[in-house]
């Protein structure tokens, strides 16, 4: 499925599984929008005062242990769907798999074997969901160990991107939020935001191409860790920025899928904001839609010869 919002974008031939074609020159596409919303511009050596953005109160995901269903081994926590996560721990000899299970749309997770808990996303909106934790029992068969259900009515349909969860990890303290709520401070719409994380991500992460080679496995990326490195992969990329922005109120979606020609497995972000005729790289926005955003192409420069119009991109998974 192709969500809605596709933005052209001129990007590099580099997927996650190491396949590159290294431009000429190195640019960093820079990132404006309409005059309507745009920066205002400043003198030379003067700093941006204050803005206007008034950040919402920060929206944290849970696990809550007493209101758990459980087995006494697994444990289940719904008390939260309607803010759009689960939560799930378990103990095991066995390596252990959450399943999110909405009608014909399944979601598999690693669990933690040692009673770790983890935050996962209810990204198929309102609606029945089972959720089921699995044991594994040889190779590479698991058997159900524990399920549980839930009717999910969403306070809004933004819940899921608005928090953190298993591949989008920071808390208050995180040093990308800290980093964020600086942008945030100077500046009078999410728009402003966005860019300033756009240029500042850009800037900041290079594309590893090392950790790149070994294809794009589903671990848990480390926004933090990502930014005291200054390395990493698409899907470090998209977590740092669904990280910072949701952590200003800012509904960041992270996806999984394939960008054409090569069908290289990728992950990129889309965001929401109210506001209208952003640009991203070279080509316009004009809808209040969800828009797409992808870094890891951007900070890595730009390829004429290989240009995206938004139908190459095809959505998989969202998180």
């Amino acid at each position: 499925m192709i969500l809605a919002g596709l933005i052209f974008i001129s990007m590099i031939s580099l997927g996650c599984s190491g396949e590159k074609s290294t431009p000429e020159t190195q640019v960093t596409p820079k990132l404006s929008y309409d005059e309507t919303t745009a920066n205002k511009s400043e003198e030379p050596g003067n700093s941006k005062p204050a803005g206007t953005y008034l950040t919402p109160d920060f929206l944290d995901a849970v696990f809550h242990e007493d209101l758990a269903e459980t087995d006494g081994v697994m444990f289940i926590d719904t008390s939260a769907v309607s803010e759009g996560y689960v939560a799930a721990a378990g103990t095991s000899q066995s390596r252990l798999k959450f399943q999110v299970i909405f009608g014909e749309t399944k979601y598999n997770y690693d669990l933690p074997n040692d009673g770790t808990a983890k935050i996962f996303p209810l990204q198929s909106g309102d609606g029945y969901y089972s959720f089921r934790i699995m044991e594994n029992i040889v190779d590479s068969k698991y058997a159900l160990a524990f399920e549980t259900g839930a009717d999910v009515s969403l306070l809004s349909e933004f819940e899921p991107y608005l928090r953190p969860n298993i591949y989008v990890n920071y808390t208050e303290s995180s040093q990308c939020v800290k980093k964020c709520s600086e942008f945030a401070a100077q500046s009078d719409s999410a728009p402003e935001i966005i860019t300033l994380v756009y240029d500042y991500v850009c800037s900041s992460v290079s594309y590893d191409y090392e950790k790149a080679a070994g294809g794009l496995d589903m671990y848990e990326p480390d926004p933090d860790a990502t930014l005291k490195s200054g390395k990493g992969i698409c899907l470090d990329y998209a977590s740092l920025a669904a990280s910072m922005l949701r952590s200003q109120g800012i509904p960041t979606k992270l996806i999984f899928g394939y960008v054409a020609p090569d069908d290289l497995y990728h992950a990129w972000n889309m965001f929401y904001t109210e506001e209208t005729g952003w640009v991203s790289v070279e080509f316009e926005i004009n809808e209040k839609n969800w828009n797409r955003l992808d870094l890891t192409f951007s900070a890595n420069g730009s390829d004429s010869t290989f240009i995206g119009n938004g139908t190459n991109y095809a959505d998989v998974y969202q998180y």
